[in-house]
C-alpha cells in the first residue's frame, strides 16, 4: 500500500529491503503524484491509495470546512448513483441480445436498422408518457363534461348536400376497429375531449393540448438531432487515413474471453462481415483510382440518366396517390364504399412497395458502392413516400378545407361542414387506417409470401427455384416503412393523442415479425456495408419526416377553424386563440408586456443577428480545428518516421565493423555519428539531460547493453532482426 511505504520511508530498514535506488524512485514517484493534476479515477491504483493519494494533493495548513466535505460526499453519491443507473440501463437494455445476435449473424448494416427501430419505439413510449401525464390523468382527475354520443350541430347545406354522419354502415365490429370507427367517441380521437370554461379552473385542459403535441415534437426532434449529430462525429473515422490495417484486424478482432460455443460462432460471422466489408472498400477505392477522366465522366452522366428517370417515377406516383385520394373523398356514398374506404392506403402501399424495387433495380446497373447504394436508394424512397404523404395531406385538405380549391362550401362554417361535421375525427380515421393498414401489410407480406417462397425454394430443386432463391433483407425498403408510420404518427398528434400508443404496439410486434423473417427466410446479403455510413442518413431520413409533419400541424394551430360541435376548441377561430385568451386571463400586465416584446420585431432581429453571429465564429472555429487536426497527423506522420529513421540508422551501426566502440556514449565515433537534431519530441543527445519522470525504473535492453565493451557474459554477436523501411509501412 503507498500509505505504508510512505510510512516507512522516513525508517531505517533492517533485514532484507528495497535498494536506495527503489527509494529513490519511490520519493519522485510520489512527487509527481502529489504535483499531478491527473484525475484519481484514471490512476492504477486502489481505492485506498487513491483516497491516500488526494490526502497528500490536500493543500498543508487549510483545514477542510463541513461545507466542503458536505459537497465531497454529494458528488461522490452522485457519481455512484449514475454509475448505478447506467448499469441497471445497460443491463435491462431493450433487445440487447437479439440486436448482438443479429449485428455478428448479418452485419452491423443489418443490425442499424434495428436499433433504430428501437429508437422509435422509445420515443413513441415518450410521446404516450407526455400526454397521459399532462392530458389524461387531468382530464380524469377534474372530470369535464363527456362526450355525447350525438352531434347537435346541423348546418344548413344547399342543394344535393347530405349530412356526412358517423353512424357505421356495417355491424361487424371487426371492420370498425380497422376503420377507427369503433373509437369514434373514445378518448383516441379529438372529437371526444370536452372542458368547461377556462375561468372555471386553475389547469387548462385546451392549452395542455395543444402543448402537447409542440413539445413532444420538440423532444423528439432534439433526439433525432442529438443521435444524427453523433453520427455525424463518427463519419470522418470512416476515410482511408483513419483505418486500421488488415493485420490489425487478422491478429487482433477475436475475443479470448468467450467460452460459449453460441457467442464464438457469431464473433466468427462478425469478423468475417467485417473482413468482406473491409475488402470491399478497399475494391472500390482501388477501382476509383484507376479511373481515367472519360470514364469518370461516362459514369457521372449514367447516374445523372438513372436519377433523371427515377425522378419521373416519383412524380407518376404522386400524381396516383393525389387522384385516388380525391375520388375517395368524392364518392363515399357509392356501392363500393368498403373498397373507396381503403382505396388511399391502399395506393400509397402499392407506391412504396413497387417504387423500392424499382429503384433497387436501377440503382444497382450503376455498380454504386454497397453503402452508397443504400444511401442513395434510401434518399429516393423517403422522397417518394414523404411525397406520398405530403400529397394524401393536401388532398384532405383540399376537400376538408377547401385548401387550394373551390371555397363556396366552406365560406359559412370556416370548412366543409356539410361533408364532415367533425373534421378533426375524419383526418384522425384517415391517418388510423393508414398505420393500421401498413402493420397488416407488414404481417401480410411476411407470414403471406417470404415465408410461402422459402418454403418452396427449400422443397423444389430447379433452375428457377435456384434464381428465385430467399429474399435478401432490404434495409432502404423496412427504414421507408417504419419512417413513413413515424411521420403519419406525428401528423396525427393533434387528431389523435393516443395514436402512438397504436403505434408502440405495431412497432413492438414489427420487431419480432422482422427478425423471424431475417433468421428464418431471408438470406444475408453479399454486399455489406458499415452501419456508421447509413445511420446518420437513417437519422436525416426521420428529421425530414418530423418537418413534414409538423408544418400541416403548425397551419391547423394557427390558422384553421375548428369544428363548430366537437372537441376542446368549438369556440374559437382558431386553436392558438386559447393562448392568448389566458396570456390576457391568468398573466400580469407586465408579463403581457414581456410577451409582447419577445413576440415582436424589435426582439426578433436583434436575436437574428446574434444567432447569425454565433454561427459564424462556430463554423470559423470548426474550420480552425479541422485545419488544426491536419496539421496535427502530418506532424504525426512526420515523427513516426522520424523514429523509423533512427532505428535503421541504428540497425545500420549495429552491422558496421567496429560498432562496439562507436556505441560508447564518450568515444569520437559516437558523437560523429549520432544526429545533430531528431526534431520535435526527440531532443538530440548533445542536449542537457532531461530529469526522467518518476515511474519505474526503465532499463536498457539486453542486446543493446551486451553489444557494450566491458559487459559481463557479453555474447557474441549474432543475426539481428531487420527492421522494415518507411515505404513498407
Amino acid at each position: 500500500m503507498l500509505h505504508q511505504w510512505s510510512a516507512q520511508s522516513g525508517q531505517t530498514p533492517r533485514g532484507p529491503g528495497p535498494p536506495p535506488e527503489s527509494e529513490e524512485l519511490w520519493e519522485q514517484e510520489m512527487e509527481w503524484l502529489r504535483a499531478s493534476q491527473e484525475p484519481l479515477r484514471a490512476l492504477p491504483y486502489a481505492m485506498m491509495d487513491k483516497r491516500f493519494i488526494r490526502q497528500m494533493r490536500e493543500p498543508e495548513g487549510v483545514e477542510i470546512t463541513c461545507w466542503q466535505r458536505w459537497q465531497r460526499r454529494q458528488q461522490t453519491m452522485g457519481q455512484r448513483l449514475r454509475e448505478v443507473a447506467r448499469r441497471l440501463a445497460w443491463g435491462f437494455g431493450l433487445w440487447k441480445g437479439a440486436l448482438y445476435e443479429i449485428g455478428g449473424l448479418f452485419g452491423s448494416g443489418i443490425r442499424s436498422y434495428f436499433t433504430f427501430l428501437r429508437f422509435l419505439l422509445l420515443l413513441n413510449l415518450l410521446t404516450v408518457l407526455l400526454t397521459a401525464n399532462f392530458v389524461l390523468v387531468p382530464l380524469a382527475w377534474l372530470h369535464p363534461p363527456g362526450p355525447s354520443p350525438t352531434l347537435n350541430f346541423t348546418p344548413q347545406c344547399a342543394g344535393s348536400h347530405q349530412l356526412q354522419t358517423y353512424i357505421p354502415r356495417f355491424h361487424n365490429q371487426l371492420w370498425n376497429v380497422l376503420t377507427g370507427r369503433a373509437f369514434n367517441n373514445t378518448y383516441l380521437f379529438y372529437g371526444a375531449y370536452r372542458a368547461g370554461p377556462e375561468s372555471s379552473s386553475a389547469y387548462s385542459i385546451r392549452l395542455a393540448y395543444l402543448l402537447c403535441p409542440l413539445a413532444c415534437l420538440l423532444l423528439c426532434f432534439c433526439g433525432t438531432l442529438r443521435r444524427m449529430v453523433k453520427g455525424l462525429l463518427q463519419r470522418p473515422g470512416l476515410g482511408q487515413d483513419y483505418r486500421v490495417s488488415l493485420s490489425a484486424k487478422v491478429f487482433s478482432s477475436w475475443d479470448f474471453c468467450i467460452y460459449v460455443w453460441e457467442a464464438a460462432t457469431i464473433k466468427k460471422h462478425e469478423i468475417s462481415n467485417e473482413f468482406k466489408v473491409y475488402l470491399e472498400e478497399s475494391r472500390r477505392l482501388r477501382q476509383v483510382q484507376q479511373e481515367t477522366p472519360t470514364q469518370r465522366a461516362c459514369r457521372l452522366l449514367s447516374y445523372l440518366r438513372v436519377n433523371v428517370l427515377i425522378g419521373f417515377l416519383v412524380a407518376g406516383a404522386i400524381s396516383a396517390i393525389f387522384w385516388a385520394t380525391k375520388y375517395s373523398q368524392d364518392n363515399k356514398e357509392e356501392s363500393l364504399f368498403v373498397v373507396l374506404q381503403y382505396l388511399p392506403p391502399g395506393v400509397i402501399s402499392l407506391v412504396n412497395f413497387l417504387g423500392p424495387l424499382l429503384f433497387m433495380f436501377l440503382v444497382q446497373l450503376e455498380n454504386y458502392p454497397p453503402s452508397t447504394e443504400v444511401n442513395l436508394i434510401l434518399i429516393w424512397c423517403v422522397v417518394l413516400k414523404l411525397a406520398s404523404l405530403g400529397m394524401f395531406s393536401f388532398s384532405l385538405g383540399q376537400t376538408m378545407l377547401c385548401i387550394g380549391g373551390n371555397k363556396t362550401s366552406c365560406e359559412t362554417y370556416g370548412y366543409n361542414a356539410c361533408d364532415y361535421q367533425c373534421w378533426e375525427n375524419a383526418v384522425g380515421e384517415e391517418l388510423y387506417k393508414l398505420i393500421t393498414f401498413n402493420f397488416l401489410l407488414t404481417v401480410a407480406f411476411a407470414f403471406l409470401v417470404t415465408l410461402p417462397r422459402r418454403l418452396l425454394v427449400e422443397r423444389f430443386s430447379g433452375r428457377f427455384w435456384t434464381w428465385l432463391d430467399r429474399e435478401e433483407f432490404l434495409v432502404p425498403k423496412n427504414v421507408l416503412d417504419i419512417v413513413a408510420g413515424q411521420t403519419v404518427t406525428w401528423m396525427g398528434l393533434f387528431y389523435c393523442p393516443l395514436l402512438p400508443l397504436f403505434h408502440s404496439i405495431f412497432l413492438f410486434l414489427t420487431f419480432y415479425i422482422k427478425k423471424y423473417t431475417l433468421l428464418r427466410n431471408c438470406k444475408a446479403s453479399p454486399r455489406l456495408f458499415r452501419a456508421s455510413s447509413s445511420t446518420f442518413f437513417f437519422q436525416l431520413v426521420l428529421l425530414l419526416g418530423l418537418l413534414l409533419a409538423a408544418v400541416p400541424l403548425g397551419f391547423v394551430v394557427s390558422s384553421t377553424h375548428s369544428s363548430w360541435d366537437c372537441g376542446l376548441f368549438t369556440n374559437y377561430s382558431a386553436p392558438w386563440q386559447v393562448v392568448q385568451e389566458l396570456v390576457a386571463l391568468r398573466l400580469p400586465l407586465p408579463g403581457q408586456r414581456a410577451l409582447h416584446y419577445l413576440s415582436s420585431h424589435a426582439f426578433g432581429f436583434p436575436l437574428l443577428i446574434l444567432l447569425s453571429l454565433i454561427l459564424t465564429v462556430c463554423v470559423s472555429q470548426s474550420q480552425a480545428n479541422a485545419r488544426a487536426i491536419h496539421v496535427l497527423r502530418k506532424q504525426l506522420v512526420w515523427q513516426v518516421q522520424e523514429k523509423w529513421r533512427l532505428v535503421e540508422e541504428l540497425s545500420r551501426l549495429l552491422q558496421e565493423p567496429g560498432s562496439s566502440e562507436s556505441l560508447i556514449p564518450d568515444s569520437p565515433h559516437f558523437r560523429a555519428s549520432r544526429p545533430r537534431s531528431f526534431g520535435p519530441g526527440f531532443p538530440s543527445p548533445s542536449s542537457p539531460a532531461q530529469e526522467p519522470r518518476p515511474g519505474p525504473s526503465h532499463t536498457d535492453p539486453a542486446w543493446l547493453s551486451s553489444s557494450y565493451p566491458g559487459s559481463r557474459g557479453a555474447p557474441a554477436p549474432g543475426p539481428r532482426f531487420r527492421f522494415p523501411s518507411g515505404t513498407e509501412l
